[in-house]
C-alpha cells in the first residue's frame, strides 16, 4: 500500500506550486562567513542577548536523494514532477510519518481507520488540494522552506507552503485549558538547556499528519523538541500522543537545513488555482 501510495502521492506533491525564492542571494546578516564568502555552517550556533540558542533563519528538511527514495517506496518514484518539487526534495517521513517503526508496532484505532478510508473514498485524502493548511509538521517536511522569527517571549514559524504564522509563546503562560480546535493549535515553549520544548494541544482534526493519510484527532498532543546543533543544522525532534487514533505515542526525528541568504516566497493556493476543476475527473 505504501509503495503504490508513494508514487501516487509524490504526483500530488507535484502539482503544489513553488517558485524562487524572494531576495536571492541577499546576504544573511549576522552569520560567519569564510575566506571565499560561502557561510560558516558549522560555526557554533548563534545566541540571542539572553544567552539562548536562536533559532532564526529560513530551514528547509533534508531529503534524502532519488535512489533512496525509489528503495523506500517503488523505482516509479520521480518519474512525474515539476522543477522546484522533485521527490528529492521532500523528506521521507512527509509521504510516510510511522517509516521507522516496524509493521504493527505504531497502529490506528479502528476510528482513526475509518476516517481515513472514508477521506480516500471521498478523494479527500489531502487539505492542499482544496487549498487549505497541510499543517504541523507536515507543511515542515516538503519542499517549501519555512522561517523561524525568534523574539522575547515569542517565536514565530511561517510556513511558506500554508502562508500562515504559527505562534509558539515563550513567555511563561500555560497551555489553555478548552481550546478550540484549530489547523496549527495553541503552543507554548520553554528552554531545557539549549533545547526548545513545545507542547501544542487544541489542534483541529482535519489535518493529516503525512501525504499518506494518517490522521490526527482533536485530542493530540504535539511535543518538539528543537535544538541548533550548528549555524547549519537544526534537529527537530517530534512526539505524538493520540490515544483516540493510535495505539501508542510515536516520535519521528528529522534535521533542517540553513537556508542563507534567501528568504520565504509568499504563497496564495487560490491564485491562478486549476486543480480543483480536474479533482472529480
Amino acid at each position: 500500500m505504501l509503495r503504490r501510495a508513494g508514487v501516487a502521492l509524490f504526483v500530488v506533491v507535484a502539482a503544489l506550486r513553488i517558485a524562487s525564492a524572494q531576495w536571492l542571494n541577499y546576504p544573511t546578516p549576522g552569520i560567519p562567513r569564510l575566506p571565499d564568502g560561502k557561510p560558516n555552517l558549522s560555526a557554533k550556533a548563534p545566541r540571542t542577548r539572553d544567552g539562548k540558542p536562536d533559532l532564526s533563519g529560513v530551514w528547509h528538511v533534508y531529503a534524502e536523494p532519488l535512489d533512496e527514495k525509489k528503495r523506500l517506496f517503488g523505482p516509479n518514484v520521480g518519474a512525474i514532477s515539476v522543477p522546484g518539487m522533485e521527490p528529492d526534495t521532500v523528506s521521507k517521513y512527509a509521504v510516510n510519518i510511522l517509516l521507522d517503526y516496524k509493521p504493527g508496532e505504531i497502529v490506528m484505532t479502528p476510528e482513526a481507520q475509518r476516517v481515513v478510508d472514508q477521506r480516500r473514498k471521498d478523494n479527500e485524502d489531502l487539505t492542499t488540494l482544496h487549498c487549505l493548511p497541510m499543517g504541523t509538521p507536515l507543511a515542515t517536511l516538503v519542499s517549501e522552506v519555512q522561517k523561524i522569527v525568534q523574539t522575547p517571549g515569542l517565536i514565530l514559524i511561517m510556513h511558506e507552503l500554508d502562508g500562515i504564522p504559527r505562534q509558539i509563546y515563550t513567555d511563561g503562560r500555560k497551555l489553555p485549558a478548552n481550546p478550540d480546535p484549530t489547523w496549527l493549535g495553541s503552543s507554548v515553549g520553554r528552554w531545557e538547556g539549549d533545547t526548545l520544548v513545545v507542547e501544542t494541544v487544541g489542534l483541529n482534526d482535519r489535518v493529516r499528519l503525512d501525504l499518506g493519510g494518517h490522521p490526527r484527532s482533536e485530542g493530540m498532543r504535539m511535543t518538539e523538541r528543537y535544538r541548533r546543533r550548528d549555524v547549519g543544522h537544526l534537529d527537530v525532534e517530534f512526539t505524538f500522543d493520540d490515544p483516540q487514533y493510535y495505539n501508542k505515542p510515536f516520535t519521528v526525528k528529522v534535521t533542517h537545513l540553513l537556508q542563507a541568504d534567501t528568504d520565504i516566497l509568499e504563497y496564495v493556493c487560490n491564485e491562478n488555482e486549476k486543480d480543483r476543476a480536474h479533482m472529480a475527473k
